[in-house]
Parts: structure tokens; sequence; C-alpha cells
């Protein structure tokens, strides 16, 4: 399995393979190191009526102390935006051309396009709390996103900064 997620000292980008064999994932640019958690893996369920066990998956995150995941299609958001905004301008200069049939085509190529990538693209799990993803094997077993779980973190975060610009600095 593989983790991508963003270092919490250096807010660098870092992407590690393999992570199922390490016991402490660390940040190539500052040094910081994460310990794996012992619970980080959990065994998964036996395999149909064979009874034959099937590799450990993710029970929780690695990055942060969350057990908040969900499921998502690993593709960068602005770029999916850019493309209904492109489709979009595309369509509002065909209509002011008074080209009905060209405006109807742009929406109609940007509706596939966007349908292609919702098929081929494949899935990632990732975290609430910290945005942590992860890829391969093992990610799977976790639900949809979930507004309400979302929010519940986004408010942690809020109060936790509200919290820390309130206290006076360094202590």
């Amino acid at each position: 399995m593989q983790v991508g997620y963003t270092c919490p000292t250096c807010a660098t980008p870092v992407r590690l393979d393999d992570v199922e064999t390490l016991s402490v994932i660390a940040c190539a640019a500052c040094g910081t190191a994460l310990e794996v958690p012992t619970d980080a893996f959990v065994a998964a369920p036996t395999a149909g009526s064979a009874g034959t066990p099937l590799p450990r998956r993710l029970g929780r995150c690695l990055v942060c102390p969350s057990t908040d995941l969900f499921v998502r299609k690993d593709f960068p958001q602005k770029l999916g935006v850019g493309i209904v905004v492109v489709g979009l301008l595309g369509s509002c200069l065909t209509w002011a051309m008074r080209e009905l049939v060209a405006t109807f085509a742009v929406l109609f190529v940007t509706a596939l396009v966007d349908l292609l990538l919702y098929l081929f693209v494949p899935d990632c799990v990732a975290c609430y709390r910290c945005g942590a993803r992860y890829r391969g094997p093992g990610a799977e077993g976790f639900g949809p996103f979930d507004l309400e779980t979302h929010e519940r973190h986004r408010q942690q975060v809020a109060r936790v900064k509200e919290i820390s610009a309130r206290s006076p600095a360094g202590g």
C-alpha cells in the first residue's frame, strides 16, 4: 500500500510505498518521523467458505490519530473543477455565437470526459482529519464521504486554531 501525505512539520508532500512493512514513516525533507501505530493495520475478515485469511488492511490513519477514513476518486479536485469550468466557458461562448448544436456538443463532450474519468480513475482512501491518501491493496472497507464527519473534523481544527491564537506565545 502507498501513502501520500503532507508533512505536519514542514508541509512537504511525502509519498511512501509498502507502508505495511514500515514501523516509522519519515519526511525526507525535514526528517520528521512518525511512528506507525500498532493498531494501524487490522486483520481482514476471512474470505468465503474456504476460510482463507486475506492480507491485513488499513484500520486507521498512519499520520494522525483519526480512525475516520473515506473512499474517494484518486483525482485532483482542482483539475476536475477546471474541466467543468472550461466546458462551461466553451458552451457560453458557442451560445453567445448562437451555435446551438456546438453549445450542446461542448456540454456533451464535457459530460463524456467526466464519465470516462469516473469510470477509469481508481479509488483511494482519504483521512478526514489530515488528508492523507492511501492507495493499493489493503486500503478498502471504508464508506463514502460523509458531510457530518467532515464538518466535525473541520470544526475541531477551527477550535484548535482559535485556542492557540488566544493562548499567550510560548506558554
